[in-house]
C-alpha cells in the first residue's frame, strides 16, 4: 500500500488500498463468472447466487440466502421472484412458522446448476494455475486471515 504525505497529513492511492483492491478484484472475477451464466443460462449474479446458495445450503428461508450469498432482502426477493417464475425454484410455507417461506430448487434449477458448475470451477482453475499448490494454500490461508481480522474490525465497530 502506498502511503504518501502531504501538509494534511497521509495521502491514500485508491489502486494501493487493500479495501479497493479485494473489491475490484472480487468485481472483475464476478464478472467474467457472470458472462457464463448470464450469456447461456440466462441467470443474473444474484439469480445465481440465489441457485448455488440453496445448492449449498438445501432449502431454507430468503433471510438464510441474503445472509448466505451476502446480498440485501430487496435484490433477493426480485431475484427469487424471476427464480419463481421461470420455474427454477419453489416456495412453500415453512413447517413450524407459515408465515415464513421456505425456498427449494426445483429439477430444472438442480439441472441448471449441475451445468453451470463445470464452467465456473474452469473458469477457477485457469486463475489458479499460475499458482503453484503451495502459493494456492497460502492464498486460501491468507484469505481466511484477512476474513477473521474483518469480522474481528466489524466487531469493534
Amino acid at each position: 500500500m502506498t502511503l504518501e504525505h502531504d501538509n494534511q497529513g497521509a495521502v491514500l492511492t485508491l489502486n494501493d488500498f487493500l479495501p479497493y483492491r479485494l473489491v475490484a478484484l472480487a468485481d472483475l472475477v464476478s464478472k467474467v463468472a457472470a458472462r457464463i451464466y448470464a450469456e447461456r443460462f440466462e441467470l443474473t449474479r444474484p439469480e445465481w447466487r440465489i441457485i448455488a446458495s440453496l445448492s449449498d445450503l438445501g432449502p431454507v428461508s430468503a433471510t438464510e440466502i441474503c445472509a448466505h450469498s451476502t446480498q440485501d432482502k430487496m435484490t433477493v426477493s426480485r431475484a427469487v421472484a424471476s427464480l419463481e417464475a421461470r420455474g427454477l425454484l419453489r416456495r412453500y410455507d415453512a413447517p413450524h412458522d407459515r408465515r415464513n417461506k421456505i425456498l427449494e430448487l426445483t429439477p430444472q434449477g438442480q439441472a441448471i446448476y449441475r451445468k453451470i458448475v463445470p464452467l465456473i470451477l474452469a473458469r477457477e482453475a485457469f486463475l489458479l494455475e499460475s499458482f503453484t499448490p503451495e502459493e494456492r494454500t497460502t492464498l486460501a490461508r491468507l484469505l481466511e486471515a484477512l476474513t477473521a481480522r474483518a469480522r474481528e474490525l466489524e466487531q469493534l465497530g
